[in-house]
């Protein structure tokens, strides 16, 4: 082969590599199907891995469980996403809906000022008893932190999503005063407890307390174990 051929090769396939690199990017800046827009993903999955545990509130499961996993978490961390879609649901299966244990997610919101206008959004919907459900579909739909993709429309969708039965009242509920000393009676907490990030948990049942920082489902099998 020719030296012509062996540099119009090269040119070739740089320019290949090129407009590979150009589409990944155009792709990441379109989000890729990443979530945070109203287009909702895993609407049907949230509601089967929900459907027949009591919620009261914040709490999912049996509030007289012996033993309460609590969570410090903030919907706009990527990290209590993957808790969320990765781990969470064995901690649903295996130890709330059987009644062992109770699980409640107080909203820290550490990152920024649409994680407060996720949080007020997410205890609305508790008031209609479909907590749990807008924060497991609005983990699902996540996009990234600050990028401004919280907007009304936004989680006005995943309000619908999850089932929400009167959207109108979930809307002025959300704008409501008292949820202010809600999130600052959380921080207050978390600081109290030397929380130092989320998702930060706490197992505390008859045997005792435990603090554990973003565990695996093996890490709050034990705890629960340990503190039943």
């Amino acid at each position: 082969m020719d030296r012509q051929r062996l540099i119009q090769i090269a040119s070739a396939a740089a320019f290949l590599a090129v407009c590979a690199v150009a589409v990944l990017v155009v792709v990441s800046m379109a989000g890729g199907g990443s979530g945070g827009d109203t287009e909702l993903e895993d609407v049907a999955v949230v509601g089967h891995e929900l459907r027949g545990i009591p919620q009261r509130d914040t709490v999912l499961g049996d509030p007289e469980a012996k033993v309460k996993v609590v969570e410090y978490g903030d919907l706009q961390c990527p990290v209590c996403r993957q808790f969320s879609i990765e781990t969470a649901p064995d901690l649903i299966d295996q130890a709330v809906r059987p009644g062992t244990a109770s699980y409640e997610l107080r909203q820290w919101t550490v990152l920024g000022p649409q994680s407060v206008d996720a949080a007020r959004a997410a205890l609305a919907a508790a008031d209609q008893d479909r907590y749990w459900n807008y924060v497991e579909l609005f983990y699902r739909n996540q996009g990234a932190e600050e990028s401004g993709y919280v907007t009304d429309e936004f989680l006005t969708a995943i309000a619908r999503g999850a089932g929400v039965p009167d959207i109108e009242r979930w809307n002025r509920d959300r704008h409501a005063p008292g949820l202010k000393a809600v999130l600052e009676r959380t921080d207050a907490e978390a600081g109290r407890l030397g929380l130092r990030g989320t998702p930060s948990f706490v197992v505390e049942g008859p045997g005792g307390r435990q603090t554990l920082s973003v565990p695996t489902f093996g890490d709050l099998e034990a705890a629960i174990d340990a503190v039943e």
